[in-house]
Protein backbone atom coordinates (compact mmCIF):
# COMPACT_ATOMS: atom_id res chain seq x y z
CA UNK A 1 0.00 0.00 0.00
CA UNK A 2 2.80 2.36 0.92
CA UNK A 3 4.64 1.73 -2.32
CA UNK A 4 1.43 2.07 -4.32
CA UNK A 5 0.57 5.29 -2.48
CA UNK A 6 4.01 6.74 -3.15
CA UNK A 7 3.82 5.77 -6.80
CA UNK A 8 0.41 7.37 -7.12
CA UNK A 9 1.63 10.57 -5.47
CA UNK A 10 4.68 10.69 -7.72
CA UNK A 11 2.54 10.19 -10.81
CA UNK A 12 0.20 12.95 -9.67
CA UNK A 13 3.10 15.30 -9.02
CA UNK A 14 4.59 14.61 -12.43
CA UNK A 15 1.22 15.15 -14.04
CA UNK A 16 0.79 18.48 -12.28
CA UNK A 17 4.30 19.52 -13.27
CA UNK A 18 3.58 18.62 -16.88
CA UNK A 19 0.35 20.60 -16.81
CA UNK A 20 2.17 23.59 -15.34
CA UNK A 21 4.82 23.36 -18.03
CA UNK A 22 2.16 23.21 -20.72
CA UNK A 23 0.44 26.27 -19.29
CA UNK A 24 3.65 28.33 -19.40
CA UNK A 25 3.59 30.50 -22.52
CA UNK A 26 6.28 32.79 -23.87
CA UNK A 27 5.36 35.33 -26.53
CA UNK A 28 7.95 37.10 -28.68
CA UNK A 29 6.46 40.42 -29.83
CA UNK A 30 8.23 42.38 -32.56
CA UNK A 31 7.74 45.80 -34.14
CA UNK A 32 9.82 48.30 -36.11
CA UNK A 33 9.27 51.50 -34.11
CA UNK A 34 11.67 53.10 -31.61
CA UNK A 35 11.20 52.79 -27.85
CA UNK A 36 9.71 56.30 -27.80
CA UNK A 37 6.85 55.43 -30.16
CA UNK A 38 3.31 54.52 -29.08
CA UNK A 39 3.80 51.10 -30.63
CA UNK A 40 6.23 50.38 -27.80
CA UNK A 41 3.69 51.80 -25.33
CA UNK A 42 1.15 49.29 -26.62
CA UNK A 43 3.67 46.45 -26.46
CA UNK A 44 4.57 47.29 -22.86
CA UNK A 45 0.88 47.45 -21.92
CA UNK A 46 0.33 43.97 -23.34
CA UNK A 47 3.39 42.62 -21.56
CA UNK A 48 2.43 44.07 -18.18
CA UNK A 49 -1.22 43.08 -18.38
CA UNK A 50 -0.69 39.56 -19.69
CA UNK A 51 2.03 38.75 -17.19
CA UNK A 52 0.01 40.18 -14.30
CA UNK A 53 -3.37 38.68 -15.19
CA UNK A 54 -1.91 35.26 -15.97
CA UNK A 55 0.01 35.15 -12.72
CA UNK A 56 3.21 34.66 -14.67
CA UNK A 57 1.92 31.86 -16.88
CA UNK A 58 2.35 34.17 -19.87
CA UNK A 59 5.58 36.08 -20.39
CA UNK A 60 6.16 38.56 -23.19
CA UNK A 61 9.54 39.51 -24.65
CA UNK A 62 9.49 42.68 -26.76
CA UNK A 63 11.79 43.26 -29.73
CA UNK A 64 11.38 46.91 -30.85
CA UNK A 65 13.05 48.97 -33.56
CA UNK A 66 13.32 46.17 -36.12
CA UNK A 67 15.60 44.03 -33.97
CA UNK A 68 14.19 40.92 -35.67
CA UNK A 69 14.28 42.36 -39.18
CA UNK A 70 12.36 44.82 -41.31
CA UNK A 71 8.59 44.72 -41.58
CA UNK A 72 8.55 42.13 -44.35
CA UNK A 73 10.92 39.87 -42.42
CA UNK A 74 8.84 40.22 -39.26
CA UNK A 75 5.63 39.31 -41.08
CA UNK A 76 7.32 36.28 -42.64
CA UNK A 77 8.79 35.35 -39.25
CA UNK A 78 5.39 35.50 -37.60
CA UNK A 79 3.77 33.38 -40.29
CA UNK A 80 6.51 30.77 -39.89
CA UNK A 81 6.38 30.84 -36.08
CA UNK A 82 9.83 32.29 -35.44
CA UNK A 83 8.06 35.36 -34.06
CA UNK A 84 4.82 34.96 -32.10
CA UNK A 85 3.26 38.42 -32.34
CA UNK A 86 3.93 41.19 -34.84
CA UNK A 87 2.82 44.80 -34.93
CA UNK A 88 3.33 46.39 -38.34
CA UNK A 89 1.67 48.66 -40.84
CA UNK A 90 -1.30 46.95 -42.44
CA UNK A 91 0.23 47.86 -45.80
CA UNK A 92 2.86 45.18 -45.13
CA UNK A 93 0.13 42.53 -45.24
CA UNK A 94 -1.88 43.58 -48.27
CA UNK A 95 0.14 41.25 -50.49
CA UNK A 96 -1.53 38.41 -48.59
CA UNK A 97 -5.03 39.90 -48.57
CA UNK A 98 -5.43 42.44 -51.41
CA UNK A 99 -8.83 43.58 -50.10
CA UNK A 100 -7.01 45.07 -47.10
CA UNK A 101 -5.43 47.55 -49.50
CA UNK A 102 -8.75 49.40 -49.58
CA UNK A 103 -7.99 50.70 -46.10
CA UNK A 104 -4.96 52.50 -47.60
CA UNK A 105 -6.87 54.32 -50.34
CA UNK A 106 -6.39 58.10 -50.13
CA UNK A 107 -9.12 59.94 -48.23
CA UNK A 108 -11.29 56.83 -47.74
CA UNK A 109 -11.70 57.56 -44.01
CA UNK A 110 -12.91 61.14 -43.41
CA UNK A 111 -12.37 60.84 -39.63
CA UNK A 112 -10.71 58.55 -37.13
CA UNK A 113 -14.16 57.55 -35.91
CA UNK A 114 -15.01 56.37 -39.42
CA UNK A 115 -11.82 54.31 -39.55
CA UNK A 116 -12.41 52.72 -36.14
CA UNK A 117 -16.01 51.83 -36.99
CA UNK A 118 -14.92 49.96 -40.12
CA UNK A 119 -11.81 48.32 -38.66
CA UNK A 120 -13.62 47.15 -35.52
CA UNK A 121 -16.82 46.20 -37.31
CA UNK A 122 -18.00 43.63 -39.82
CA UNK A 123 -15.71 44.77 -42.62
CA UNK A 124 -12.64 44.56 -40.41
CA UNK A 125 -13.69 41.11 -39.21
CA UNK A 126 -14.06 39.89 -42.79
CA UNK A 127 -10.53 41.04 -43.56
CA UNK A 128 -9.21 39.48 -40.34
CA UNK A 129 -10.77 36.14 -41.27
CA UNK A 130 -8.97 36.21 -44.62
CA UNK A 131 -5.62 36.55 -42.84
CA UNK A 132 -6.24 33.27 -41.02
CA UNK A 133 -5.79 31.54 -44.36
CA UNK A 134 -2.22 32.87 -44.30
CA UNK A 135 -1.31 31.72 -40.80
CA UNK A 136 -2.14 34.91 -38.92
CA UNK A 137 -4.82 35.63 -36.34
CA UNK A 138 -5.56 39.33 -36.23
CA UNK A 139 -5.76 40.70 -32.68
CA UNK A 140 -6.68 44.24 -33.66
CA UNK A 141 -5.85 47.32 -35.67
CA UNK A 142 -3.93 49.89 -33.62
CA UNK A 143 -3.37 53.37 -34.96
CA UNK A 144 -0.53 54.42 -37.16
CA UNK A 145 -2.48 57.55 -38.04
CA UNK A 146 -3.18 60.02 -40.79
CA UNK A 147 -0.27 60.36 -43.17
CA UNK A 148 1.26 63.77 -43.84
CA UNK A 149 3.98 64.85 -46.25
CA UNK A 150 7.39 66.19 -45.30
CA UNK A 151 10.06 67.60 -47.61
CA UNK A 152 12.84 70.16 -47.87
CA UNK A 153 11.48 72.29 -50.73
CA UNK A 154 8.59 74.11 -49.08
CA UNK A 155 5.00 73.77 -47.85
CA UNK A 156 2.69 71.49 -49.82
CA UNK A 157 -0.62 73.27 -50.37
CA UNK A 158 -1.82 72.15 -53.82
CA UNK A 159 -1.45 68.81 -55.64
CA UNK A 160 1.01 70.47 -58.03
CA UNK A 161 3.44 71.03 -55.14
CA UNK A 162 4.14 67.29 -55.06
CA UNK A 163 5.41 67.17 -58.66
CA UNK A 164 9.12 66.52 -58.99
CA UNK A 165 9.66 65.25 -55.45
CA UNK A 166 11.74 62.13 -54.88
CA UNK A 167 9.17 60.60 -52.56
CA UNK A 168 9.87 57.69 -50.26
CA UNK A 169 6.89 55.36 -50.16
CA UNK A 170 6.06 52.20 -48.26
CA UNK A 171 4.83 49.10 -50.08
CA UNK A 172 1.24 50.32 -50.32
CA UNK A 173 0.30 50.18 -53.99
CA UNK A 174 -2.40 52.78 -53.45
CA UNK A 175 0.03 55.33 -52.02
CA UNK A 176 2.69 54.60 -54.61
CA UNK A 177 0.11 55.07 -57.37
CA UNK A 178 -1.06 58.28 -55.72
CA UNK A 179 2.37 59.90 -55.63
CA UNK A 180 3.15 58.82 -59.17
CA UNK A 181 -0.16 60.32 -60.30
CA UNK A 182 0.78 63.60 -58.60
CA UNK A 183 4.07 63.76 -60.47
CA UNK A 184 6.47 62.56 -57.77
CA UNK A 185 8.99 59.77 -58.23
CA UNK A 186 8.12 57.12 -55.63
CA UNK A 187 10.88 54.95 -54.16
CA UNK A 188 10.26 52.09 -51.73
CA UNK A 189 12.60 52.30 -48.75
CA UNK A 190 12.19 50.46 -45.42
CA UNK A 191 11.39 52.85 -42.60
CA UNK A 192 14.52 51.78 -40.70
CA UNK A 193 16.63 53.10 -43.61
CA UNK A 194 14.59 56.23 -44.25
CA UNK A 195 16.45 58.69 -41.99
CA UNK A 196 19.72 57.98 -43.80
CA UNK A 197 18.02 58.14 -47.20
CA UNK A 198 16.65 61.59 -46.35
CA UNK A 199 19.94 62.74 -44.84
CA UNK A 200 21.97 61.72 -47.90
CA UNK A 201 19.45 62.94 -50.47
CA UNK A 202 18.48 59.56 -51.88
CA UNK A 203 14.95 60.91 -51.43
CA UNK A 204 13.88 64.42 -50.46
CA UNK A 205 10.35 63.76 -49.22
CA UNK A 206 8.30 61.17 -47.37
CA UNK A 207 4.89 60.66 -45.80
CA UNK A 208 4.09 59.38 -42.33
CA UNK A 209 1.82 60.12 -39.38
CA UNK A 210 3.03 62.80 -36.99
CA UNK A 211 4.01 60.25 -34.34
CA UNK A 212 6.39 58.46 -36.69
CA UNK A 213 7.92 61.74 -37.85
CA UNK A 214 8.66 62.54 -34.22
CA UNK A 215 9.81 59.13 -33.00
CA UNK A 216 12.17 58.63 -35.95
CA UNK A 217 13.43 62.24 -35.62
CA UNK A 218 12.74 63.13 -39.24
CA UNK A 219 12.65 66.82 -38.24
CA UNK A 220 16.45 66.61 -38.20
CA UNK A 221 16.52 65.90 -41.95
CA UNK A 222 13.25 67.49 -43.17
CA UNK A 223 12.30 71.16 -42.99
CA UNK A 224 8.59 71.20 -43.85
CA UNK A 225 5.65 69.19 -42.56
CA UNK A 226 2.35 69.67 -44.40
CA UNK A 227 -0.76 68.22 -42.78
CA UNK A 228 -2.17 66.73 -45.96
CA UNK A 229 -3.79 63.83 -44.06
CA UNK A 230 -4.11 62.12 -47.42
CA UNK A 231 -4.56 58.60 -46.04
CA UNK A 232 -5.31 56.89 -42.75
CA UNK A 233 -2.87 54.08 -42.03
CA UNK A 234 -3.87 51.34 -39.59
CA UNK A 235 -1.40 49.09 -37.88
CA UNK A 236 -1.98 45.36 -37.70
CA UNK A 237 -1.47 43.41 -34.47
CA UNK A 238 -1.35 39.70 -35.28
CA UNK A 239 -0.31 36.43 -33.67
CA UNK A 240 0.82 33.22 -35.35
CA UNK A 241 -2.39 31.24 -35.84
CA UNK A 242 -0.93 27.86 -34.87
CA UNK A 243 0.59 29.36 -31.74
CA UNK A 244 -2.75 30.87 -30.74
CA UNK A 245 -4.75 27.72 -31.46
CA UNK A 246 -2.31 25.66 -29.40
CA UNK A 247 -2.82 27.74 -26.26
CA UNK A 248 -5.26 26.87 -23.46
CA UNK A 249 -8.65 28.51 -23.94
CA UNK A 250 -8.21 30.77 -20.92
CA UNK A 251 -4.94 32.13 -22.35
CA UNK A 252 -6.54 32.64 -25.76
CA UNK A 253 -9.33 34.65 -24.15
CA UNK A 254 -6.86 36.67 -22.08
CA UNK A 255 -4.68 37.54 -25.08
CA UNK A 256 -7.71 38.56 -27.12
CA UNK A 257 -9.06 40.71 -24.29
CA UNK A 258 -5.78 42.43 -23.48
CA UNK A 259 -5.05 43.09 -27.15
CA UNK A 260 -8.44 44.79 -27.58
CA UNK A 261 -7.78 46.96 -24.53
CA UNK A 262 -4.28 47.78 -25.78
CA UNK A 263 -5.60 48.91 -29.16
CA UNK A 264 -8.16 51.24 -27.55
CA UNK A 265 -5.54 52.65 -25.18
CA UNK A 266 -3.02 53.28 -27.96
CA UNK A 267 -5.56 54.91 -30.25
CA UNK A 268 -6.65 57.26 -27.49
CA UNK A 269 -3.09 58.31 -26.76
CA UNK A 270 -2.32 58.83 -30.45
CA UNK A 271 -5.18 61.27 -30.90
CA UNK A 272 -4.62 62.95 -27.54
CA UNK A 273 -0.91 63.56 -28.09
CA UNK A 274 -0.88 64.63 -31.73
CA UNK A 275 -0.95 68.38 -31.04
CA UNK A 276 1.74 67.91 -28.40
CA UNK A 277 3.88 66.06 -30.94
CA UNK A 278 3.38 68.82 -33.50
CA UNK A 279 4.43 71.43 -30.95
CA UNK A 280 7.55 69.42 -30.19
CA UNK A 281 8.47 69.20 -33.89
CA UNK A 282 7.91 72.95 -34.30
CA UNK A 283 10.09 73.68 -31.27
CA UNK A 284 12.89 71.79 -33.02
CA UNK A 285 12.64 73.96 -36.11
CA UNK A 286 10.24 72.06 -38.34
CA UNK A 287 7.83 74.33 -40.19
CA UNK A 288 4.29 72.95 -40.17
CA UNK A 289 1.60 73.85 -42.67
CA UNK A 290 -2.12 73.27 -42.12
CA UNK A 291 -3.24 75.26 -45.17
CA UNK A 292 -3.79 72.34 -47.55
CA UNK A 293 -6.33 72.28 -50.38
CA UNK A 294 -7.83 68.95 -49.38
CA UNK A 295 -10.63 69.13 -51.95
CA UNK A 296 -8.14 69.54 -54.79
CA UNK A 297 -6.11 66.58 -53.54
CA UNK A 298 -9.21 64.39 -53.27
CA UNK A 299 -10.19 65.17 -56.83
CA UNK A 300 -6.66 64.67 -58.15
CA UNK A 301 -6.21 61.21 -56.62
CA UNK A 302 -9.61 59.74 -57.47
CA UNK A 303 -8.06 57.62 -60.26
CA UNK A 304 -6.26 55.64 -57.54
CA UNK A 305 -9.65 54.39 -56.35
CA UNK A 306 -10.62 53.53 -59.92
CA UNK A 307 -7.44 51.50 -60.35
CA UNK A 308 -8.01 49.59 -57.11
CA UNK A 309 -11.61 48.80 -58.07
CA UNK A 310 -10.54 47.66 -61.54
CA UNK A 311 -8.14 45.15 -59.96
CA UNK A 312 -10.13 44.04 -56.91
CA UNK A 313 -13.77 44.88 -57.55
CA UNK A 314 -15.85 47.46 -55.73
CA UNK A 315 -17.35 45.31 -52.95
CA UNK A 316 -14.86 46.20 -50.21
CA UNK A 317 -14.79 49.89 -51.17
CA UNK A 318 -18.59 50.06 -51.15
CA UNK A 319 -18.67 48.30 -47.78
CA UNK A 320 -16.35 50.96 -46.35
CA UNK A 321 -18.07 53.96 -47.88
CA UNK A 322 -21.60 52.64 -47.39
CA UNK A 323 -22.45 52.93 -51.07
Amino acid sequence: MTTLFRTTCLAAALSLAAMAAQAQTTLRLAHAAPDTDLQQTLALFMKEQLEERSGGEITVTIFPQGQLGNDTAMVDGTRSGIIDVVMTGLNNLTGLVPDAGAFELPFIFPTRADAYAILDGEVGQQISTQFEGHGLKMLGYPENGYRNMTNNNGPIVEPGDVAGLQMRVNNSKALSDMFQLLGATPQQIPVAELYTALETGVVDAQDHPVGIVQSFKFEEVQDYLSLTQHAYSPLALAINLNKFNGLPEDQQAMITEVAAEAVQMQRGLAEEREEEMLADLESKGMQTNRDVNAAAFQEAVRPVWDSFIAENGDEIVNAITGE
